[in-house]
């Protein structure tokens, strides 16, 4: 394991424990009462819009902000009421908070050297930090001559070099241009593999946070409404929000009454569940198109408006009956797609793909 990784423990249970926290601020609530645990060696994302409470909570995590209620444990150590130098976290912030009077060495080290750690152990980890973030030659360069890419380095560097055993980023890629921004994905990725620690991220960026983290917490309005792997939360969201804000979803209106779905449009399933209205979530890349509505399957028919080439796929806007639309995702394989706008088409999907939700 890398020297920068924190020193292994027993894995007697999760790593990082909330239990009932929340936020008050001036009779607003900017985070709900809420439980969580993180495991050990997670990529942890919490996901959700601007002011949903997301920020809030990684600040109270890291002790930057006192929790109205509620407790913070790590390694079954309350955490509760200490303030951010006596927490068994670091946090990347946003905007990076490098000291521009200091060369890029000089902010890797100031933790270490505010603790007093003998100096051949400190130039040790400042090389080996400044290796892990591929900022070799430029130790000695002022932080104001770096580019963004460059400082986001840094300011990772001067937070794993502390060794923590929670890593706390604050959208730390959020300043960054798209390309940038992906190529610090993937370096976010290896350093994370590289020492195996433990990260809780915060972004607005769903497509962010499906490619980190193993696990995900979505959260709207100071509620936590969902944590599962990306993989849960795309197929069978909780909520029609988490539905509509993780990747591009179809939502169909209908009712249920005695375990029978009738759809607006006009297509009909056995679904078991509570008599009353419900949304039906259907994936574009889960629909498919054909001249005659396929057997077996939940099927309408529709006239096509639109058909865009998008290289590897084709997307289909396909008009359905009632006024209601869905998108299809129609994968290419190297041939022209046989449907084009204007052309009548029923649109087919397996229930077993579908997520239904009350209300």
């Amino acid at each position: 394991m890398n020297a920068l990784a924190a020193p292994p423990v027993a894995d007697t249970g999760p790593l990082l424990t909330l239990t009932g926290i929340s936020k008050v601020y001036a009779g607003v609530t900017a985070v709900h009462p809420l439980d969580l645990e993180i495991r050990r060696g997670d990529f942890f994302a919490i996901l959700g819009p601007s002011g949903c409470g997301k920020t809030t909570l990684l600040r109270m995590i890291g002790g930057f902000v006192e929790p109205t209620s509620g407790d913070v444990f790590v390694e079954g150590r309350r955490l509760t009421g200490l303030g951010p130098e006596k927490r068994p976290t670091n946090m990347v912030f946003q905007g990076y908070g490098l000291f521009p009077h200091m060369t890029l060495r000089q902010n890797i080290g100031y933790g270490l050297k505010l603790a007093r750690t003998p100096q051949a152990e400190l130039d040790a980890r400042i090389d080996e930090a400044i290796a892990l973030v591929r900022l070799d030659k430029l130790g000695d360069r002022s932080v104001t001559t770096l580019s963004g890419g460059q400082a986001q380095r840094v300011a990772l560097a001067r937070a794993l070099v502390m060794r923590p055993p929670v890593l706390l980023l604050d959208e730390p890629l959020a300043a960054l241009d798209l390309k940038l921004r992906q190529a610090m994905q993937e370096e976010l990725r290896r350093i994370h593999q590289e020492i195996g620690g433990t990260f809780v991220f915060v972004t607005h960026d769903q497509g962010e946070a499906m490619s980190l983290a193993n696990r995900i917490a979505v959260m709207d309005q100071g509620r936590m409404l969902q944590v599962g792997t990306p993989e849960e939360i795309y197929a069978s969201p909780a909520s029609l929000f988490v539905a509509t804000f993780i990747g591009e979803a179809n939502v169909l209106q209908g009712r249920r009454k005695a375990g029978v779905v009738d759809l607006a449009v006009g297509a009909r399933f056995p679904d078991a569940g509570r008599d009353g209205p419900v949304s039906v979530v259907v994936r574009p890349e889960t629909l498919a198109l054909g001249r005659e509505p396929a057997p077996g399957l939940a099927s309408v028919p529709g006239r096509i408006a639109e058909s865009l080439f998008m290289g590897s796929f084709v997307r289909h806007v396909v008009e359905l009956p009632g006024g209601a639309s869905v998108v299809v995702q129609e994968a290419t394989e190297g041939r022209r797609s046989a449907f084009e706008a204007g052309m009548p088409a029923a649109v087919s999907w397996s229930t077993a793909t579908q997520s239904v939700l009350e209300g």
